[in-house]
């Protein structure tokens, strides 16, 4: 049986704070499409798609998942990711909204977010 939309979107939220690369691409489909944030150029396929992921590996980091929408084979997830790395925390509170295949693959993720989502700050 394929992954529910919900249990998708809440195992990628939980996997961006604590997994590796690998264990969030295993979302994906491997032809994927990614624009993060919208306006961005879209990355496709997993090499693309994990260089994005990639940047995160070496952060201290969490996440707090607050709402989740399903539609079908559509969701959209507003959460807070919390990072932290030489003295600085960043906080960005994204809406990402995405398709999954018939498999309960993500086949398109856009994330929705700007300047005013995305908090700096010193420690």
């Amino acid at each position: 049986m394929a992954a529910q939309p919900r249990d998708v979107v809440e195992q990628y939220v939980k996997l961006v704070a604590t997994g590796p690369t690998s264990a969030i691409l295993d979302l994906y489909a491997e032809d994927a499409v990614i624009e993060d944030p919208i306006g961005s150029p879209e990355r496709r396929g997993h090499e693309a798609i994990g260089e994005l992921y990639k940047a995160l590996e070496n952060l201290e980091r969490e996440t707090e998942l607050h709402t989740v929408k399903v539609a079908g084979n559509h969701v959209a997830a507003h959460f807070t990711l919390v990072t932290v790395s030489n003295g600085h925390r960043m906080t960005l509170a994204p809406i990402d909204v995405m398709e999954l295949n018939d498999e309960g693959k993500i086949i398109k993720m856009r994330a929705y977010w700007g300047q005013d989502d995305l908090a700096m700050e010193q420690i």
